[in-house]
């Protein structure tokens, strides 16, 4: 989601994320999507989007940044990681030479970082194709085959639009009905200096700090 401001700035196309992160329920949706399985982040993708863009220029690229992504979704969405490992170590990679766990392998931003690079990745074309890659292979945009429909027409509809007044330029909508089951799945994140919540995260925060303080 860094890219969403020079996405829409210079391209002129809507994006579903930019460096505005604000609303932490939405990122970690789409931290979800990015890190959970390849058929599990099509799913939940092909309602949301029409196409998605990697960076995969290596050092800094979505690869790298991949494991803070897991740790956000896994915020909101308690069983995106293993139980017991808040700060999702599970998601990252094993060693000094960059290999990837067996949870990274599975994901769907690996899958496509790696597609036709790496020799054991391969996206089948029936969930994602190929459209644009820069000449060499930093900037990879994929198709999403079969978009639902029916979510593309539930989110243009005029009364399915969410602002904060009438005729206001500020709508931050909602999701169609088609995520609702794993929208279902969410627990809100509380930040520590949140008073105005009427209840508390205390102990996933205290297990969260206390696996970043463990070094093993």
């Amino acid at each position: 989601w860094d890219y969403g401001y020079q996405i829409a700035g210079i391209a002129n196309r809507t994006t579903i994320a930019d460096g505005n992160t604000w609303n932490h329920e939405h990122i970690a949706l789409l931290g979800k999507c990015l890190t959970t399985d390849l058929q599990g982040g099509y799913e939940i993708a092909r309602h949301l989007a029409d196409y998605v863009l990697i960076w995969a220029g290596g050092g800094g690229d979505d690869l790298a940044k991949s494991p803070h992504l897991a740790r956000i979704a896994n915020s909101v969405y308690r069983d995106h990681c293993p139980q017991g490992d808040p700060t999702c170590r599970a998601f990252g990679f094993v060693d000094r030479q960059g290999t990837a766990s067996p949870m990274m392998q599975r994901s769907l931003l690996y899958q496509l970082h790696g597609h036709q690079i790496r020799p054991d990745v391969s996206v089948s074309e029936e969930l994602f194709t190929l459209a644009y890659q820069s000449k060499y292979g930093k900037v990879r945009i994929y198709k999403i085959q079969n978009v639902d429909r029916n979510s593309k027409e539930w989110v243009q509809r005029p009364e399915n639009r969410v602002c904060d007044v009438p005729g206001s330029w500020f709508c931050p909508g909602q999701y169609p009905p088609g995520l609702s089951t794993i929208l279902g799945g969410k627990q809100d994140f509380a930040q520590l200096e949140d008073f105005n919540k009427g209840t508390n995260d205390e102990q996933y925060q205290k297990d969260y700090f206390d696996a970043l303080n463990d070094p093993h």
